[in-house]
């Protein structure tokens, strides 16, 4: 599943070409909509926006250039990707191709984490991935920002 918008829905088509699978988009997974800040450089956010910006990097929930709130995007997009879950079967795999933002607040929606705490998850790298497991306890975050297949261990006996 994807969301619809360009650059997310370019990477799942070429994800369905090589895996030979569907893709269903979403517009619940689009990036966070930044309102006024949309299209400006960080220096002209700064320039402009200068108290509100600071207020978001202080971790203060903040309508960006009066856009969503990071927790707004968590609202559409978390369902949608527990909805797949549900329909896959035993042992399946879902991949979500989404933006840095949508996947970051939905990640820690997903893992139980206070919005405030959302930021420590880092960034997500263009065309890197994160992986989930279903834990004990719930979802486990079990690799971030990866940009590589895993490599084999090789042993001794190899």
């Amino acid at each position: 599943m994807a969301s619809d918008l360009r650059r997310a829905a370019a990477t799942a088509a070429e994800l369905s070409a090589v895996s030979g699978l569907p893709v269903a988009h979403d517009a619940a997974l689009r990036e966070t909509y930044a309102g006024a800040w949309q299209g400006l450089t960080h220096e002209e956010i700064i320039e402009r926006y200068g108290e509100q910006y600071a207020a978001w990097k202080r971790g203060e929930p903040v309508r960006r250039g009066g856009g969503e709130l990071e927790t707004e995007v968590a609202d559409r997009a978390a369902p949608v990707v527990l909805e797949h879950v549900e329909k896959l079967p035993e042992n399946g795999t879902l991949v979500v191709v989404s933006h840095g933002g949508t996947i970051r607040t939905t990640i820690g929606r997903l893992l139980g984490l206070e919005a405030y705490h959302w930021e420590g998850l880092g960034g997500l790298s263009n065309c890197c991935w994160s992986v989930l497991g279903e834990g004990a306890r719930g979802w486990r975050l079990l690799e971030h920002n990866a940009g590589t297949l895993p490599e084999p261990v090789l042993g001794d006996d190899d």
